[in-house]
Protein backbone atom coordinates (compact mmCIF):
# COMPACT_ATOMS: atom_id res chain seq x y z
CA UNK A 1 0.00 0.00 0.00
CA UNK A 2 1.42 3.33 -0.89
CA UNK A 3 0.71 5.44 2.12
CA UNK A 4 1.71 8.88 0.20
CA UNK A 5 -1.40 8.40 -1.91
CA UNK A 6 -3.38 7.86 1.50
CA UNK A 7 -2.18 10.51 3.08
CA UNK A 8 -3.00 12.95 -0.07
CA UNK A 9 -6.70 11.60 -0.58
CA UNK A 10 -7.05 12.32 2.91
CA UNK A 11 -5.84 15.85 2.69
CA UNK A 12 -8.83 17.12 1.45
CA UNK A 13 -11.69 18.25 3.05
CA UNK A 14 -14.09 17.02 1.05
CA UNK A 15 -13.16 13.66 0.53
CA UNK A 16 -12.91 13.54 4.22
CA UNK A 17 -16.74 14.84 4.09
CA UNK A 18 -17.00 11.87 1.03
CA UNK A 19 -15.48 9.29 3.33
CA UNK A 20 -17.66 10.99 6.89
CA UNK A 21 -21.05 10.56 4.78
CA UNK A 22 -19.93 6.85 3.30
CA UNK A 23 -18.99 5.71 7.20
CA UNK A 24 -22.67 7.25 8.06
CA UNK A 25 -24.43 5.28 4.82
CA UNK A 26 -22.15 2.70 2.82
CA UNK A 27 -23.09 1.82 -0.75
CA UNK A 28 -23.99 4.95 -1.77
CA UNK A 29 -24.58 6.30 -5.51
CA UNK A 30 -22.48 9.35 -6.95
CA UNK A 31 -25.78 11.25 -7.13
CA UNK A 32 -26.23 10.07 -3.44
CA UNK A 33 -23.38 11.52 -2.34
CA UNK A 34 -22.89 14.33 -4.01
CA UNK A 35 -26.31 16.10 -3.17
CA UNK A 36 -25.21 17.95 -0.04
CA UNK A 37 -21.62 19.19 -1.72
CA UNK A 38 -21.41 22.76 -3.43
CA UNK A 39 -19.60 21.31 -6.33
CA UNK A 40 -20.46 19.43 -10.25
CA UNK A 41 -21.20 15.56 -10.72
CA UNK A 42 -17.83 15.73 -12.50
CA UNK A 43 -16.80 17.05 -9.98
CA UNK A 44 -17.23 14.90 -7.16
CA UNK A 45 -16.42 12.07 -9.15
CA UNK A 46 -12.94 13.65 -9.77
CA UNK A 47 -12.50 13.61 -5.68
CA UNK A 48 -14.01 10.22 -5.15
CA UNK A 49 -11.41 8.44 -8.12
CA UNK A 50 -8.59 9.68 -5.65
CA UNK A 51 -10.31 7.92 -2.99
CA UNK A 52 -10.81 5.05 -5.05
CA UNK A 53 -7.29 5.31 -6.17
CA UNK A 54 -6.11 5.15 -2.59
CA UNK A 55 -8.07 2.35 -1.80
CA UNK A 56 -10.21 4.08 0.67
CA UNK A 57 -13.68 3.54 -1.70
CA UNK A 58 -14.23 0.53 -3.05
CA UNK A 59 -17.26 0.44 -5.93
CA UNK A 60 -19.53 -2.35 -7.20
CA UNK A 61 -22.53 -2.29 -9.51
CA UNK A 62 -25.65 -2.97 -9.39
CA UNK A 63 -27.65 -2.83 -12.63
CA UNK A 64 -26.99 0.30 -14.00
CA UNK A 65 -25.88 1.70 -11.00
CA UNK A 66 -22.21 2.10 -9.10
CA UNK A 67 -22.50 2.16 -5.16
CA UNK A 68 -19.93 3.25 -3.36
CA UNK A 69 -18.38 1.44 0.14
CA UNK A 70 -16.10 2.86 2.96
CA UNK A 71 -12.69 0.71 3.09
CA UNK A 72 -11.18 1.28 6.60
CA UNK A 73 -8.33 -1.11 5.74
CA UNK A 74 -5.93 2.05 4.61
CA UNK A 75 -6.52 3.62 7.52
CA UNK A 76 -6.46 1.17 9.74
CA UNK A 77 -2.42 0.18 8.10
CA UNK A 78 -1.36 3.85 9.24
CA UNK A 79 -3.20 4.18 12.25
CA UNK A 80 -1.53 0.29 12.90
CA UNK A 81 2.06 2.07 12.25
CA UNK A 82 2.06 5.26 14.12
CA UNK A 83 -0.53 5.19 16.22
CA UNK A 84 -1.54 1.74 18.18
CA UNK A 85 1.92 1.87 19.77
CA UNK A 86 0.54 4.98 21.89
CA UNK A 87 -3.00 3.56 22.09
CA UNK A 88 -2.86 0.73 23.83
CA UNK A 89 -0.42 1.62 27.10
CA UNK A 90 -3.20 4.82 27.24
CA UNK A 91 -6.20 2.45 27.10
CA UNK A 92 -4.28 -0.11 30.02
CA UNK A 93 -3.65 2.85 32.01
CA UNK A 94 -7.42 4.22 31.76
CA UNK A 95 -8.71 0.42 32.35
CA UNK A 96 -6.72 0.43 35.86
CA UNK A 97 -8.10 3.77 36.91
CA UNK A 98 -11.54 3.08 35.95
CA UNK A 99 -10.78 -0.33 38.03
CA UNK A 100 -9.49 1.40 40.67
CA UNK A 101 -11.85 3.79 40.79
CA UNK A 102 -14.63 1.13 41.17
CA UNK A 103 -12.99 -0.39 43.72
CA UNK A 104 -12.55 2.63 45.68
CA UNK A 105 -16.57 3.32 45.38
CA UNK A 106 -17.86 0.15 46.06
CA UNK A 107 -19.52 0.09 42.35
CA UNK A 108 -20.57 -2.76 40.50
CA UNK A 109 -17.92 -3.75 37.24
CA UNK A 110 -19.80 -4.30 33.95
CA UNK A 111 -20.88 -7.88 33.99
CA UNK A 112 -20.13 -8.52 37.11
CA UNK A 113 -21.27 -8.79 40.81
CA UNK A 114 -20.34 -6.53 43.71
CA UNK A 115 -17.92 -8.56 46.35
CA UNK A 116 -19.79 -9.42 49.44
CA UNK A 117 -18.93 -6.96 52.35
CA UNK A 118 -17.77 -9.45 55.47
Amino acid sequence: MDEDVVFRALAAPTRRRLLDELRRQDGQTLTELGRELPMSRFGVMKHLGVLEEANLVVTRRRGREKLHFLNPVPIRVIYDRWVSKYAEPMAATLSGIKRELEDEHGEVPRGGHRAASR
